[in-house]
């Protein structure tokens, strides 16, 4: 919905207080980059308590560097997603047990794939394939975590 994180921080509090739609909750997720998370989410959800929109939920997650440590936290998604082989054998190593520590994960994961992965494209084709109960992602499973909260209530 936005073109990047500059877009979101600019509109979000726009975009909120002019929706209409009944009955939706928001969900806003943002890359952590070198920021500190913490100072990130707080930043947001600010935002968002600017629309004065207290009847719409919103739930604000930040991907630890980048969302492609959600890929990383799933190494057979992606061998699925890209037509790939021999991936989801690495999943054990030390690097990809703790996916949301690595400092460039769209490097490491185009390193991984040979250029396989491009971010929109590859995005699209691994997401498909995410096991929500396997993931070694922390921040992946808090989001899904957070979107079950919103489901239930």
């Amino acid at each position: 919905m936005f073109e990047g994180k500059q877009d979101l921080e600019r509109n979000i509090t726009r975009t909120l207080r002019a929706w209409r739609t009944p009955n939706c909750s928001f969900i806003i997720m943002r890359d952590q980059d070198s920021g500190d998370c913490l100072a990130v989410k707080e930043k947001l959800l600010l935002l968002c308590r600017k629309a004065n929109r207290s009847d719409v939920p919103v739930l604000v997650r930040i991907a630890c560097r980048e969302l492609e440590g959600f890929y990383l936290g799933d190494l057979a998604a992606v061998e699925r997603g890209l037509g790939r082989t021999g991936l989801a054998s690495s999943q054990h190593r030390k690097r990809y047990r703790d996916p949301d520590k690595p400092a460039d994960p769209s490097g490491l994961l185009k390193r991984i794939t040979r250029g396989d992965y491009q971010h929109i494209a590859g995005s699209r084709s691994i997401a498909g394939y995410l096991s929500i109960a396997e993931n070694k992602s922390y921040s992946f499973r808090i989001l899904v975590e957070g979107i079950r909260k919103l489901a239930t209530s």
